[in-house]
C-alpha cells in the first residue's frame, strides 16, 4: 500500500510522511528529493536550468515511476505535483494507494512559513505578512480542485502530528 500525502507548502506533508514511516515500518519519500537524486541536483537548479514546465514533466515521469512500483511507502508530494498534467488522476486511479490532503488554514500556514522562510525560495521575494497571505491565498483558490479529490482530508491547522498519524495509519 502506499500513502500519497499532498498539500500546500508547510501543510505538514514531510513532517506527517516521517512519523507514519516509523509507526508503519514504510519507507518514506519525499518527491522532491527522489528526483534531487535522480537528476543529481536541487529541485531549484533544475527549475533555473530546465525550467518550470520541463521540472513539471520530470516530476510526473518520477511520480509514475514511484506509482508503478510493486513497493509499499509513504510519499509527500511537493505542493504543486497534483496540478499539473493529468497526476491527481494517476494519483486517484493507481493500484493500493491512498490519498490524504493535508489541508492547513492560511494564518497557520504563515506561522509555519515565516519560521522557517529562508526553506521557502517560492515565497522569499515577499516581504510583508499580507504579500505571503495574498500569494498563499491565490495559489490554495487555484489548487484546491486538485487537492480537494483526494480519498481523504485531514485539517492540519490544530492537530497534533500523533493525532494526524493515528488517523492516518487507522486508514492504512
Amino acid at each position: 500500500m502506499k500513502i500519497i500525502l499532498l498539500g500546500y507548502m508547510a501543510s505538514g506533508k514531510s513532517t506527517i510522511g516521517k512519523s507514519i514511516s516509523k509507526v508503519l515500518n514504510l519507507p518514506f519519500i519525499d518527491l522532491d528529493e527522489f528526483i534531487e537524486e535522480k537528476y543529481k541536483s536541487k529541485v531549484s537548479e533544475l527549475f533555473k536550468t530546465i525550467g518550470e514546465l520541463f521540472f513539471r514533466k520530470v516530476e510526473k515521469e518520477s511520480l509514475i515511476e514511484l506509482l508503478e512500483s510493486n513497493d509499499s511507502f509513504v510519499l509527500s508530494l511537493g505542493g504543486g505535483t497534483p496540478c499539473y498534467y493529468d497526476n491527481m488522476k494517476l494519483i486517484l486511479e493507481a493500484k493500493d494507494t491512498l490519498s490524504f490532503y493535508l489541508k492547513t488554514d492560511i494564518q497557520e500556514l504563515l506561522r509555519r512559513i515565516k519560521e522557517d522562510e529562508n526553506q521557502r525560495p517560492l515565497i522569499s521575494h515577499l516581504k510583508t505578512d499580507e504579500d505571503i497571505i495574498e500569494f498563499i491565498g491565490k495559489h490554495l483558490f487555484e489548487r484546491s480542485y486538485y487537492y480537494n479529490q483526494a480519498d481523504y482530508k485531514i485539517d492540519t491547522s490544530n492537530n497534533q502530528i500523533d493525532v494526524i498519524q493515528d488517523i492516518i495509519t487507522k486508514l492504512y
